[in-house]
């Protein structure tokens, strides 16, 4: 029977962040300590303490907040040298992954382990424990209980001779741990001990589970990553160029093999990210978004206007590379039966205004959330993925009902709004309307008109947090006896025009 291999870093929240042995570091998550550093344990600081007994455990305790992705990633390093060794790792979380052993390879199972922890301690991680058995649960517990830099190694067959005398907790299930713990079950060996068609009876299919685990009958086979294909392309310049033109046309064949090689394997990118060396060192990065995704000729594009940002470049390009950051599958963005997407001429002229004016003057308007007509408009330069600051689907109490004004003025107007007998009219700290409204006028230098019809206050208090920023105004729909009709705000006693309903 295959045998399995456990390898664990301790505390690996910590290694990610590379804080060095002497410090006392902790990473925190929602409020608890995560992990903390061997400096911070001899001062007392223990996993799942509160940030304040922490604290007041070791007053000079460093926090880091806790970043799952950076802590994948730096296991992604260590992922890598094991493959180097013996290919086919599955990781099961950051810091834990098991492989098939590489006993008769390296002359035994114990070599094997020393073989590996040899290796990652090249890495940086000083602390990695291993632990073979013949099952992935009983492989962890014996890599838990081994020494630092060393390895456990339970006999063939005795897995279940080795789980015996382990804590109930093992078990990494809080539910049924706490159940079997208030029916004196303290050991996996007590728990082994039950039947097992008593055990489904009452625990069902996940309880039945974890007592074949628990008895040394580990089901679950080592399931082997897949190793993600390197779809970077780099243009190496030789000699270097300092011409945006000819390194743009040298970029040609480079990113036609990159869109080539994606598509391969049923992606397209949709952002990339383009670093540029000058004189053996990086000179320019810059990520890039596309509404749709990228061909050649829109790489091609990127680079020059990447290049021609003025001061960009002060040596000769020796090397582009070209990093697909977000890949998306290719049947999300192909046409439909019926054609879809916008005319390829339409980009493609688009494109050559913005090589002309620039990047930046070509926009395109979206919607976006917020109170105000103005707010709500979002300018992207063409060819780049809208990102919202203010996501449209929130509430945003005090906005406006449908439908928007057409036209929305660059900067409000002073305008003026009185009631029957020339009182000016405005709203009180409740929200009420002081008066009627009877006259008005949208600017300064416009005329008068009596109010036909008006709809309001929609009262706003935004950033009342800050003190320098905050604001209350309250909005109305006002309509003139001519059919006009405007969007008008009134904040401390002024009036003014904010848009036009065309």
């Amino acid at each position: 029977m295959a045998r399995t291999m456990v390898l664990w870093a301790p505390d690996w929240p910590i290694v990610a962040v590379d804080v060095p042995a002497s410090v006392p570091a902790a990473v925190i998550d929602k409020g608890q300590v995560l992990a903390c550093s061997q400096a911070a344990r001899s001062e007392g600081v223990r996993r799942g303490m509160r940030r304040r007994d922490a604290q007041s455990r070791c007053p000079g305790l460093v926090l880091h907040d806790h970043h799952p992705d950076a802590d994948a990633r730096a296991f992604e390093a260590v992922l890598t040298a094991i493959e180097e060794l013996s290919p086919g790792v599955a990781p099961l979380r950051p810091g834990l992954c098991a492989i098939a052993v590489p006993s008769r390879f390296y002359g035994g199972e114990a070599e094997a382990a020393a073989v590996i922890a040899e290796r990652l301690v090249g890495l940086g991680v000083w602390d990695v424990r291993a632990g073979v058995a013949d099952g992935l649960f009983a492989a962890e517990q014996a890599a838990r209980r081994a020494l630092a830099q060393d390895s456990l190694v339970v006999p063939a067959g005795g897995s279940g001779e080795f789980l015996q005398d382990l804590p109930i907790d093992a078990l990494d299930d809080a539910d049924l741990v706490g159940l079997l713990r208030r029916m004196g079950l303290r050991t996996l060996g007590d728990f082994a001990s039950l039947p097992p068609s008593d055990v489904h009876t009452r625990f069902g299919t996940h309880g039945a589970l974890l007592h074949r685990l628990a008895r040394g009958q580990d089901p679950h086979p080592i399931s082997r990553r897949q190793v993600p294909p390197e779809f970077d392309a780099t243009l190496v310049l030789e000699p270097p160029l300092d011409l945006v033109d000819p390194i743009a046309f040298s970029l040609r064949t480079t990113a036609e093999a990159f869109v080539t090689d994606l598509a391969g394997h049923g992606l397209v990118c949709t952002t990339v990210l383009i670093e540029v060396d000058a004189d053996g060192s990086l000179a320019s990065s810059r990520r890039w978004m596309h509404p749709r995704w990228f061909g050649p000729t829109d790489l091609v594009d990127r680079l020059r206007w990447q290049l021609s940002v003025q001061g960009a470049i002060r040596a000769p390009v020796d090397a582009v590379r070209l990093i697909p950051e977000v890949t998306e599958p290719l049947g999300d963005h192909a046409d439909s039966l019926f054609g879809g997407g916008p005319d390829e001429r339409v980009e493609r002229g688009v494109a050559r205004v913005q090589s002309i004016v620039g990047h930046e003057s070509v926009v395109s308007v979206t919607v976006q959330g917020g109170r105000g007509p103005g707010e709500r408009h979002l300018l992207t330069p063409w060819g780049e993925r809208p990102v919202a600051s203010r996501p449209a689907a929130l509430p945003w109490p005090g906005s406006l009902p449908a439908p928007a004004p057409a036209t929305v003025y660059p900067s409000p107007q002073q305008a003026m709004v009185v009631g029957a007998e020339g009182q000016p009219i405005g709203v009180s700290g409740r929200g009420v309307v002081t008066g009627e409204p009877a006259r008005f006028r949208v600017a300064a230098d416009q005329g008068w008109q009596p109010v036909a019809a008006w709809a309001g206050p929609w009262p706003v208090d935004d950033q009342w947090w800050d003190e320098a920023a905050a604001r209350r105004i309250a909005r109305f729909q006002v309509v003139g006896v001519d059919g006009s009709a405007f969007l008008m705000i009134v904040e401390g006693g002024q009036w003014w025009t904010e848009a036009r309903y065309d």
